[in-house]
């Protein structure tokens, strides 16, 4: 098979790390893909959302399978675009990517077929929500109804940041027109639970967890991901069976009779409350960096699983009895302002896997080109020897403008203590 990833960070590194492993895959590309995938893929210059060349590329190409990475080309279109030429290709449609790009038809879903998640209103009217803001009161959690790039939700911790917050959405309109859902605030331990989805076939991945703020200790502004890790201890055999039954298998099925057939990843955002588990957002594709811990650790073939699913068929899936923990080794500045081009050393001296996030080759050294950068995974039988492994690896980048947390995997280590 001739297999194309589309999208170009680490999460899509990941994907072409496991496509390269597997037996029925003659080639790899690309597009655009990042310089650190040299080797394992054939890079294809053109953008993730200029989906029309895509489509002929994988025609021109005669690519077997197309696998979409990032939400924006999703939300354009793309798997429609290619299905209507007879091209294969796993993810979902314009009109299924929803439950991604519309926080308001996730939650109308979710209410309507009774997916257990926070109390909510949504609102296109500042005073309005400022009414309902007051009612609630703080701490309250504010969405943008549309994609804003991870940065479309605030957890405001006073009545008067969500207000500010309102106004920056609803007034100034810093993410563009649209509407906003503010949510009642739930505490708990967060996971990651992503699904290979086809219909009613619904087949789970193992379970991750990331670090989104910025600081250790989970202090600081909100990222875009610091590390991860996966499996969770914390949550058990019965919390995932709930979710599978209550949640992933249920919103599948509610997909099916909405009229919006979901094939793709189904990604769940979910917390595990003192109420019981709960939804806190869907994403209709791979999470990052989630998919970077996950994948790595499969003990079966992605590719033919996926290339069956699409088909109609289900796989079991398998994963090796190892835990994996990964560090993301971000731009000085990050998430505000940074600067590109720093010159990064010592990445031969690495013997663990590590997917580039945000790296240019320029004169034959990879430099900086972005806020996240590396993304750098360590595994094991226990996740203090995934730790010392990835901190290891760390510690051999050479470069002053990065930094990273310390204390990825902290929660998973003192709970195993």
């Amino acid at each position: 098979m001739k297999v194309l990833i589309i999208g170009g960070g680490g999460r899509c590194h990941a994907l072409v790390y496991s496509a390269s492993k597997s037996k029925r895959v003659s080639k790899v590309f690309c597009a655009p893909g990042n310089d650190g995938m040299i080797g394992m893929a054939e890079l294809v210059k053109i953008s993730d959302s200029d989906i029309f060349a895509l489509r002929d590329f994988a025609l021109e190409n005669k690519i077997d399978l197309t696998i979409v990475g990032p939400e924006i080309p999703l939300s354009m279109g793309i798997v429609d675009e290619f299905e209507k030429v007879g091209l294969k290709v796993f993810g979902p449609s314009k009109l299924a990517s929803k439950i991604e790009s519309s926080k308001e038809f996730a939650k109308d879903l979710m209410k309507k077929y009774n997916v257990p998640t926070a109390e909510y209103e949504t609102f296109d009217n500042y005073q309005l929500a400022c009414n309902y803001i007051d009612k609630m009161g703080a701490p309250i959690v504010i969405k943008f109804d549309g994609l804003a790039y991870g940065k479309g939700v605030v957890i405001a911790n006073t009545v008067a940041e969500a207000k500010e917050t309102c106004d920056n959405m609803l007034v100034k309109k810093i993410f563009g027109e649209g509407k906003i859902v503010v949510e009642e605030f739930l505490t708990g331990p967060e996971f990651s639970f992503m699904c290979l989805v086809n219909g009613e076939i619904v087949l789970p991945l193992d379970i991750a967890q990331d670090h989104k703020r910025e600081g250790d200790g989970d202090t600081g502004l909100n990222t875009g991901g610091m590390g991860a890790y996966s499996g969770v201890p914390f949550i058990d055999s019965k919390d995932i069976d709930y979710s599978m039954e209550k949640i992933m298998k249920v919103v599948a099925n509610a997909m099916i009779n909405e009229g919006c057939l979901f094939k793709g990843v189904l990604y769940g955002g979910l917390m595990k409350s003192p109420k019981g588990i709960k939804v806190i957002e869907f994403n209709a594709r791979f999470g990052d960096p989630e998919t970077e811990v996950v994948l790595p650790r499969l003990d079966c073939d992605i590719i033919d699983v996926i290339d069956k699913l699409i088909d109609g068929v289900a796989s079991e899936i398998t994963f090796k009895d190892e835990v994996s923990l990964g560090v993301v080794m971000a731009t000085c500045g990050y998430p505000r302002d940074y600067s590109k081009g720093a010159v990064i050393e010592g990445l031969e001296d690495i013997d663990v896997p590590i997917f580039h996030m945000g790296t240019k080759l320029v004169d034959g050294k990879y430099t900086i080109n972005g806020g996240r950068v590396l993304f750098v995974l360590g595994r094991g039988k226990t996740f203090k020897e995934a730790q010392i492994k990835a901190y290891e690896a760390v510690s051999k980048v050479k470069c002053d403008n990065l930094y990273c947390r310390s204390d990825i995997g902290y929660q998973v280590i003192n709970y195993n203590k």
